[in-house]
């Protein structure tokens, strides 16, 4: 006989939570400007403490930039946009955290488990929550020999259906970038570079490739997104604002180059594959860099929310004085 006390009971344990923190929900209510921040720096970018101490810096600059920083996460199975002190440390000091991307962020949530939010799945919880701006370090992307193991990543397949402006400091340099940039125009993505021609390559201010598209002030990309707001009816994804690193912090290109070449070469006689590439190679370039890469991705990730803040702000304000209309 069916028991209606133990469907109550198994519906219960079936509800999915998404938790918008107080400051955020404020934010959002009142038309405020909000940045949307990814956890997989703080899960899987460095050891705690420093992986805490770097996310409250990053928060720190979009608060000082007009905007109110929403870090997503999924911490015991809620998806968390925003979080308090108390959920950030715990989230820093997680014990083999998940990465999580758009085909595994339900799974995390309905088994209650804990991971950081890749650019796909911050993505798509920051769209769910209304938030138009999300600032991360580099975007993934094709990887090199993706014509053999059609390694591509779910970034690409987001920033082509979900509308969220993603400023970044271009495609992570170890990827296969021509053919990200690629994969990007065949969607409809516009890749804008910020007051530079050049595509930028992470840790380098130049990749040699032509952006397709540039705009040197925040207001004139939050023109741009307000404008591309309009044609939502016709369908439409993100955008992508390439911000090179700071010129003081870069490697350059042809230093760097040198050096994920070596990684690869060593990745590749390792028998590194799958999944485990990225982190491996990450951890060799700090290795051959001796720590000047980590350096140089934090002085990127903190130009990439400052830059975030100040189009969110003038993307809130164009949002609440006008909007662009037909004429006929």
């Amino acid at each position: 006989m069916h028991n209606p006390g133990n469907a109550t009971k198994q519906g219960r344990r079936n509800v999915i939570a998404i938790q918008i923190s107080p400051d955020v929900a404020e934010a959002l209510a009142d038309g405020n400007a909000v940045v949307a921040l990814e956890s997989t720096i703080i899960t899987h970018g460095m050891p705690y403490p420093d992986n805490l101490a770097m996310a409250r810096s990053v928060e720190a600059i979009i608060r000082e930039n007009g905007a109110v920083p929403a870090t997503i996460a999924v911490i015991d199975g809620t998806l968390h946009v925003g979080l308090d002190e108390t959920q950030a440390e715990k989230l820093a000091q997680a014990q083999a955290p998940l990465k999580l991307s758009r085909a595994d962020l339900a799974f995390a949530m309905a088994q209650r488990l804990t991971g950081g939010t890749t650019v796909a799945a911050t993505m798509m919880a920051a769209h769910k929550a209304g938030i138009a701006v999300f600032a991360t370090g580099g975007i993934g992307g094709v990887h090199r020999g993706a014509e053999e193991s059609f390694d591509i990543s779910a970034d690409l397949g987001e920033l082509a259906r979900t509308p969220v402006t993603v400023v970044c400091a271009g495609a992570k340099a170890i990827l296969d970038v021509p053919k990200t940039l690629e994969v990007l125009e065949t969607h409809g993505v516009p890749v804008i570079a910020y007051r530079q021609d050049d595509f930028p390559a992470f840790w380098s201010r130049e990749s040699g490739l032509a952006a397709p598209l540039r705009l040197d002030d925040p207001e004139e990309i939050a023109g741009f997104m307000a404008a591309r707001r309009e044609l939502a009816g016709f369908g439409h994804g993100g955008v992508l604002i390439a911000n090179p690193v700071p010129e003081a912090d870069e490697i350059p290109a042809g230093e760097m180059n040198a050096v994920i070449e070596q990684a690869v070469t060593e990745a590749t006689k390792a028998g590194v594959a799958g999944k485990a590439v990225t982190p491996w190679l990450l951890q060799r370039i700090l290795d051959i860099t001796e720590g000047r890469s980590l350096k140089t991705n934090i002085a990127l990730v903190e130009s990439n929310a400052r830059l975030a803040a100040r189009i969110a702000a003038d993307f809130a304000g164009n949002s609440r004085k006008k909007s662009i209309g037909f004429m006929v």
